[in-house]
């Protein structure tokens, strides 16, 4: 008697690369598509704002005080009778620039500071996080409101307020990955054959805790966005007459009832930058995120 075994090929599939991911995240989800299309308009708007602008957005007019919409001004003036549409083009530019040059920074400082506490330990470790959590006592908001009124307004001066704010985020989730990323025996045994603290940080740390890094600070931005317009809505931030959409939405509540068009135009921007913005964090989140993305 003869005994036959039927034996079976098992194929295992390869495991999708990440330009598959990046592919099917960013173009097989039409709201992604949507997000990003819609902060490619802002970011043109912004760069070439002095070449699509109609008017200069500081000019003034007692001829055109409280003009509705028209074929000379499309979102039409305001008390002053500047321009609302060239006002909310160069606004733009500088909700944009906070947006996106602020959580760079928090991230670069806060991830510095998060690696450094998570990998030494001991005394750096304590001292770093009762200093984080300190600034996590207060709210984003609350806290970019006391340190901008001892800077005062200015550019660098609210980037700066910004960044600070979101230093502490960073700094936490960097910890926490960090010490994960410490016990891995790739680690270990790297610190066994004598491998230099730098290099060891830089080249196994940092790009293994990269992923969470990147997604928080997609989505800050955002939340960047509506800080500065809210620091600049309370006179804090971008100072008159420059324009941002935050004190576009001041000025205009000062004169709700003369023309509501500014409040209208620069809230509807913000809802729709801020938004597009998030789309695009959840999609890089699904992206990094090695259970999402198979």
């Amino acid at each position: 008697m003869s005994l036959s075994i039927d034996r079976n090929v098992i194929e295992i599939a390869p495991a999708p690369r990440l330009s598959d991911n990046l592919r099917h995240f960013l173009f097989g989800r039409w709201s992604t598509i949507f997000a990003i299309l819609l902060v490619l308009v802002f970011l043109v708007v912004a760069v070439l704002a002095p070449f699509i602008a109609p008017y200069d957005p500081l000019a003034q007019s007692f001829l055109a005080i409280n003009k509705g919409p028209s074929a000379q001004h499309w979102l039409g003036t305001d008390q002053f009778g500047r321009d609302v549409l060239s006002r909310m083009i160069f606004g733009s530019r500088n909700s944009l620039i906070f947006g996106l040059v602020s959580p760079i920074l928090a991230a670069i400082f806060g991830t510095t500071l998060g690696v450094t506490a998570g990998y030494f330990g001991g005394t750096v470790d304590r001292l770093i996080s009762r200093v984080v959590d300190m600034l996590l006592a207060f709210p984003e908001l609350l806290l970019a409101i006391i340190i901008a009124a001892v800077l005062g307004g200015g550019f660098w001066n609210i980037v700066a307020v910004i960044t600070v704010a979101f230093i502490p985020g960073f700094a936490r989730v960097s910890r926490a990955s960090t010490l994960s990323v410490k016990q891995e025996p790739f680690i270990e045994a790297a610190v066994a054959a004598g491998v230099g603290t730098p290099l060891i940080i830089f080249r196994h740390i940092i790009p293994n805790i990269a992923a969470p890094i990147v997604v928080l600070m997609t989505l800050w931005v955002a939340s960047a966005i509506r800080l500065e317009a809210a620091l600049s809505f309370l006179g804090i931030g971008t100072q008159p007459p420059n324009p941002s959409w935050g004190n576009i939405i001041r000025d205009g509540l000062n004169n709700m009832f003369g023309s509501s068009w500014p409040i209208i135009s620069a809230g509807f921007a913000i809802t729709c930058v801020v938004l597009a913005f998030n789309l695009l964090g959840d999609a890089v989140r699904d992206i990094l995120d090695p259970e999402t993305a198979q």
